[in-house]
C-alpha cells in the first residue's frame, strides 16, 4: 500500500517552517533589501528636485568677488549667467545624471530631460555669444576662448564613456571662465557688442526654439497640424509615457532662458531703452518666470478639454507661447526702432 503524499507547502508556510537561524537570515536579507530600495527611492526623489531660479546680478557680483552693487563691464553679467547655468547643470544635487548608468540615475527620466532642456538653452546662448555678441562685425576675428568653449557644449549629452559628457562640458566651462575674466578686466581684448542687431539675431533662434517646444507640449492632448514649407504636416499625439519627458525638457529650457533674458536686460539696457523695448523684454522674463511655478501633483497631469484634471503640458505651453509672442514683438521693435 502506498503512503499518502504530503502536500507541498506554499511560500509563506515554507518561510514559517524554516529553522530559526535560517529564518532570521532571510528576514535580515529582506530588511536590508527594503532599506536599500527606500534609500534608492529617496535619493532619486532628492536628485529630481528642480533647481530654483537665482538672482543673476548677485551671482555675477559674487563671481567677480565684489560685495557692493557695482556696475560691471558690459557683457560680464551675460557671461557669468551662462557660467552659472552650466555649473548648475553639472554640479547641482546629484551632479549631471543624464548619462549615468548606475542607480538611482538610470531609473530617473524627469531630471535628465530637465538637464537636456537647460543644456539646449545654454548652447544657444553661448553660440550667440561666440557668433554675434563677441564680434564687432561679421568679418572680425572670433574670440579664441569662445571658439574653443562653444563646440565643447555640443558634445553628446548621453556619453558616459571616455570622454564623458561632463569632462567635455567642463572644458567648455573653463573656456568661459577665461573669457569672463578678460571681460571683467575690461582691457579691450574681450569684446561684447551689446547692439540691437546682434540681439535680434539671437531672438530669431529663440523664436524657432520656443515655437517648437510649445507645439510639442500642445501635442499632449491631440494631433496637431503645423506648416512646414508649403505642406501641412501632422504632429501625432504624444504617447502617454513621453508626456512628462517633454514637460520637464521644457521646464529646464525655460529655467535657463529666464536667467539669460534677465542678463540681456542688464547688458543690453542701453540698446533696449534706446528702442523703447525694455518693457517687452521684461514681459518675456515674466512669462518664463510663471513657467517655473511649482507643480502640485507628483505626476504630470494630462487632462483634456474642460475635464476633471488639468493639463500641465498645455498650461506650460501657454506661458511659452506668450513669451514667444513677446519675442516676436521685441524683434519687430528692434528692427524698426
Amino acid at each position: 500500500m502506498s503512503l499518502p503524499q504530503k502536500k507541498a507547502p506554499d511560500s509563506l508556510s515554507a518561510l514559517l517552517d524554516t529553522p530559526g537561524k535560517e529564518r532570521g537570515l532571510l528576514w535580515t536579507a529582506l530588511t536590508v533589501l527594503s532599506a536599500i530600495g527606500l534609500l534608492i527611492y529617496g535619493l532619486g526623489w532628492y536628485w529630481s528636485i528642480e533647481p530654483k531660479p537665482f538672482n543673476i546680478e548677485e551671482a555675477a557680483l559674487k563671481r567677480a568677488n565684489l560685495t557692493e552693487k557695482t556696475r560691471l563691464p558690459v557683457g560680464y553679467t551675460y557671461t557669468a549667467t551662462a557660467i552659472n547655468i552650466a555649473e548648475t547643470i553639472l554640479y547641482k544635487r546629484g551632479g549631471y545624471i543624464a548619462n549615468d548608468v548606475t542607480l538611482p540615475s538610470i531609473l530617473l527620466d524627469n531630471m535628465p530631460n530637465w538637464e537636456y532642456g537647460a543644456l539646449v538653452a545654454l548652447r544657444d546662448a553661448v553660440t550667440a555669444l561666440r557668433n554675434q555678441f563677441s564680434r564687432a562685425q561679421s568679418q572680425s576675428k572670433e574670440d579664441p576662448d569662445l571658439a574653443i568653449g562653444e563646440p565643447q557644449l555640443y558634445y553628446d549629452h548621453m556619453s558616459w564613456g571616455l570622454p564623458s559628457s561632463e569632462s567635455e562640458y567642463e572644458k567648455g566651462l573653463h573656456a568661459l571662465y577665461r573669457y569672463a575674466e578678460r571681460v571683467l578686466r575690461n582691457t579691450g581684448d574681450a569684446q561684447f557688442q551689446a547692439r540691437a542687431d546682434n540681439l535680434r539675431q539671437y531672438l530669431e533662434v529663440l523664436d524657432k526654439r520656443l515655437g517648437s517646444i510649445s507645439l510639442r507640449l500642445s501635442a499632449s492632448t491631440d494631433i496637431h497640424e503645423f506648416q512646414q514649407g508649403a505642406e501641412i504636416t501632422l504632429l501625432p499625439k504624444t504617447p502617454w509615457l513621453q508626456v512628462d519627458d517633454i514637460f520637464y525638457e521644457a521646464r529646464g529650457h525655460t529655467w535657463a532662458l529666464l536667467h539669460i533674458m534677465e542678463a540681456v536686460e542688464v547688458d543690453f539696457r542701453e540698446s533696449l531703452e534706446g528702442k523703447n523695448a525694455m518693457t517687452t523684454t521684461q514681459q518675456i522674463a515674466r512669462e518664463l518666470e510663471y513657467a517655473q511655478a511649482a507643480t502640485l501633483s507628483p505626476v504630470v497631469l494630462n487632462g483634456s478639454g474642460f475635464g476633471l484634471f488639468s493639463n500641465y503640458s498645455v498650461t506650460l505651453a501657454n506661458y511659452i507661447a506668450r513669451a514667444n509672442a513677446a519675442i516676436l514683438d521685441l524683434r519687430d521693435v528692434l528692427l524698426r526702432g
